[in-house]
C-alpha cells in the first residue's frame, strides 16, 4: 500500500528508510516544540496552550504537504517569522496577539490567492539554475551555522559579530565531537548515521557536565504526559487591528507575506533539489501543489493560535538520510502527534544532539556548489551574494532578495538582458523595494 501510494520503487527508497528519515526530521526540528512556546509566550499568549498548538500545526501542515506533493517536506512555526510576530508585531506596536493572528490569516489567504493564480509558480520559475543552486548552498552554511551557534562553538562578539565559543566548557566539547563523530559515521555510510549520532550524543549527555550543577542530558521526571488544552488560542483570531488601523496594518501584512513566501520558496527549492525532484532544466513537478500546502498551513497556523507555519529547511535532514517522499513526512507528523504524550521524553534530546545534524546536513547542501559555472562571474557573483548573505542576514528571503537584485543587475549592464524572462525583472524590483524601501521615507 505504501508503495503504491508514495510511489517507493519509482523514487528509489524503502519503508524503513523513509521511516528513519522521518526520525531523523523529528530529531533535528523538535526544538520547535520548546522554542515556539518560549518566544510567543512574551507576545502574552499561554505557554502551556502554545506547546501543544505547536505540535498540532506541525502534524496537520506537514500532513496536508504530504498528502498532496509526496514530498518530504516538514512544516512547522516558523522561527524569525515567531519572532517577528512577537517582538514587532505585538510589543513593538502595541498590538494584541489576537489581532495579530488575524494578520496572519489575511497573509495566508493571500499565499494561496497567489498560488492559485499561479503567480508563485512564475517566480519559482524566473529564478535561474546557478541562483536555485546558490539557494541550496546558502541554505547549507545557514543550517549549518545555526548548528554550531546552537552548539555554543560560535558565539556573539561585539568586536567581530562572531567568535569561538568556549571549548573548555563541557557541553561545547561533546558537541564538537558529535560533529566529529557523525562525519565520520556518514563517510563511513553507516545507515541512519544522523539519527544513531543524535542518540549516541543524548546518552553520552547523562555523563557530561552542563556547568549549572547538571548534566547536559536531564533525565526526564516521567515519561508521558497529558497535553495542556488548546482552548485559550484556539480560533481566537480578531481582525480588529486591520479593520481600525489600515494603515499602520498595511506594512506589516507585506512584510509578513514577503517573509513568508520567499522562505517557503527558498526552502522548498533547496530541500527538494537535494532530494534529486528538481528537473534538469530546474522545474519542479507539483510546485503548485507545495505552494498551495504552504498557504493552507500559514491559514491553519492562525486558525489554530500560532504565528506563521512554513517549510523547515531541517528537512534536509530526512533528505540526507534517505528520505524521498510524502511517507518521511508522515513520520515526522506521527513524532509531533506523539510528542503530545512523551514530551517529557522527547524533550531531553540536548542541542548537543541535535546541532552536529544541523553541521552535517549544511555540507551535505553545499555540496551542490560544483555545479555553479564557477569560470563565468556573472553567473557566479550573484550565486556567492546568495550563499553569503543567507547566513548572515540569518534569512532566506533576504539572502535570495539580494541575490536575484544581483543578478538583474549584472544582466544589464553585460548585455544578458535576454538571457532572464521578464518576471525576474519584476521579481527583482519587488525585493529592491522590500529591502531598500528606507531610501525612500
Amino acid at each position: 500500500m505504501f508503495n503504491r501510494f508514495f510511489k517507493l520503487q519509482e523514487h528509489g527508497t524503502t519503508v524503513p528508510r523513509e521511516v528513519q528519515a522521518g526520525l531523523t526530521t523529528f530529531a533535528a526540528m523538535a526544538y520547535i516544540l520548546v522554542v515556539n512556546p518560549l518566544i510567543l509566550k512574551d507576545a502574552g499568549m499561554p505557554q502551556e496552550a502554545l506547546i501543544t498548538v505547536t505540535a498540532l500545526t506541525a502534524a496537520v501542515s506537514t500532513v496536508i504537504m504530504a498528502l498532496l506533493t509526496n514530498f518530504p517536506l516538514a512544516l512547522a512555526p516558523g522561527m524569525g517569522i515567531n519572532a517577528y510576530f512577537a517582538y514587532t508585531i505585538c510589543l513593538g506596536l502595541g498590538v494584541h496577539w489576537s489581532s495579530a493572528l488575524g494578520l496572519v490569516f489575511v497573509n495566508g489567504g493571500l499565499f494561496l490567492a497567489l498560488s492559485l493564480t499561479g503567480i508563485r509558480r512564475r517566480i519559482i520559475d524566473a529564478i535561474p539554475h546557478s541562483l536555485k543552486v546558490a539557494i541550496t548552498c546558502g541554505i547549507g552554511l545557514f543550517i549549518a551555522f545555526i548548528g554550531l551557534k546552537n552548539a555554543g562553538i560560535v558565539v556573539a562578539s561585539p568586536a567581530t559579530f562572531v567568535t569561538q565559543g568556549d571549548f573548555s566548557s563541557p557541553p561545547v566539547a561533546l558537541a564538537f565531537f558529535g560533529i566529529l563523530l557523525t562525519g565520520v559515521l556518514v563517510a563511513r555510510r553507516v545507515p541512519g548515521a544522523i539519527i544513531l549520532s543524535i542518540a549516541l550524543v543524548t546518552i553520552a549527555g547523562l555523563l557530561v557536565p552542563d556547568g549549572k550543577g547538571g548534566m547536559v542530558t536531564r533525565p526526564p521526571d516521567a515519561l508521558v504526559s497529558l497535553p495542556a488544552s488548546p482552548e485559550p488560542v484556539f480560533f481566537k483570531l480578531s481582525f480588529e487591528f486591520l479593520l481600525t488601523d489600515f494603515a499602520k496594518a498595511l506594512p506589516v501584512l507585506i512584510t509578513l507575506l514577503l517573509v513568508d513566501m520567499f522562505d517557503n520558496i527558498g526552502t522548498l527549492i533547496g530541500v527538494t533539489k537535494r532530494a534529486g525532484l528538481l528537473r534538469p532544466d530546474g522545474t519542479l513537478p507539483k510546485a503548485g501543489r507545495a505552494l498551495v500546502s504552504d498557504s493552507l498551513a500559514a491559514i491553519l497556523s492562525s486558525l489554530f493560535g500560532t504565528s506563521t507555519v512554513v517549510s523547515y529547511i531541517e528537512s534536509a535532514a530526512g533528505v540526507e538520510a534517505g528520505g524521498r517522499t510524502g511517507l518521511t513526512a508522515l513520520t515526522t507528523a506521527a513524532c509531533f502527534l506523539l510528542a503530545l504524550i512523551f514530551t517529557p521524553l522527547i524533550l531531553i534530546v540536548p542541542s548537543a544532539a541535535t546541532a552536529p545534524a544541523l553541521v552535517i546536513v549544511g555540507v551535505f547542501m553545499f555540496q551542490t556548489v560544483a555545479e555553479i559555472k564557477l569560470d563565468d562571474f556573472a553567473e557566479v557573483m550573484p550565486a556567492v551574494v546568495t550563499i553569503l548573505c543567507i547566513p548572515l542576514t540569518f534569512s532566506i528571503a533576504e539572502g535570495l532578495g539580494l541575490g536575484v537584485i544581483s543578478l538583474v543587475l549584472i544582466a544589464l549592464a553585460t548585455g544578458r538582458r535576454a538571457t532572464l524572462p521578464g518576471f525576474s525583472y519584476l521579481l527583482a524590483v519587488v525585493f529592491f523595494l522590500h529591502i531598500f524601501h528606507g531610501l525612500f521615507l
